[in-house]
């Protein structure tokens, strides 16, 4: 049994995630945005979850969630869930808030982060990225790239750490739409399997996944100059270090 936290557990794949894991007999932190969302996870809750309530586009949220999850029961893995689509909270809740959490969470050993096909269409700079998301800035594609290559590099600086990016595919999810043509059974298999260490390639870090296969992502992800680049842009953003563990 593992202690675990999903991210942006509210509706689509964080919920389809958190429901399983909850039903292999895993003890579940979920997570939602605000006290009004409470409602959409009352049937994880009294299954035995326990709730995390924090905006990630919100530094101070995001930093408060982390004193929480540090003074509570230690986690053993984190599914980096949470995600919108557009607008200015985009870079601070896609790309910030899993980087804050990974530095700063003191005992997970796994971490998994949600990325996307789309991430293929990302442009690899990172210049007037606004990580404070006080305006609007790079494209969701964007986002899913830093993101990917945050995981190759974490990988790379934390070797005690195992991390994976994962593309879910696209399902039918509020942002994917009703009608994906994706399994959503599938589209979070992998990042559940992978968040506690079950199979025998389990143990891969840093590896891109699409439906429980290891896949090539862009070359981008994996330019350690650009990952260095972003963890240096991070840490500047963010006054926060990635620990190398």
């Amino acid at each position: 049994m593992a202690h675990l936290l999903v991210t942006g557990s509210s509706d689509g794949l964080g919920h389809g995630s958190a429901a399983a894991l909850l039903e292999q007999g895993h003890d579940v932190v979920v997570h939602v945005r605000g006290e009004q969302r409470k409602g959409a996870v009352a049937g994880l809750l009294e299954r035995g979850a326990r709730l995390l309530v924090a905006d990630f586009g919100v530094r101070d949220d995001v930093l408060r969630a982390v004193a929480e999850l540090n003074d509570g029961p230690a986690l053993d893995g984190v599914v980096h869930n949470a995600g919108v689509y557009s607008g200015a909270p985009l870079i601070p809740v896609n790309v910030v808030a899993p980087y804050l959490l990974t530095a700063l969470l003191e005992h997970p050993t796994r971490h998994v982060y949600l990325s996307s096909g789309m991430h293929r269409s990302g442009t690899a700079s990172l210049d007037g990225i606004d990580w404070a998301g006080g305006r609007a800035t790079g494209s969701y594609s964007d986002s899913k790239l830093f993101v990917t290559a945050l995981s190759a590099a974490v990988a790379r600086r934390s070797p005690s750490l195992f991390t994976a990016s994962v593309d879910p595919g696209w399902v039918a999810t509020k942002m994917g739409g009703p009608s994906a043509p994706d399994d959503f059974e599938l589209g979070h298999r992998t990042q559940d399997r992978l968040v506690v260490g079950a199979g025998a390639d389990s143990d891969v870090s840093g590896a891109y996944w699409h439906h429980d296969r290891q896949q090539q992502p862009e070359a981008a992800a994996l330019d350690e100059a650009f990952q260095d680049e972003l963890l240096v842009a991070l840490a500047e953003a963010t006054g926060v270090e990635l620990p190398e563990r």
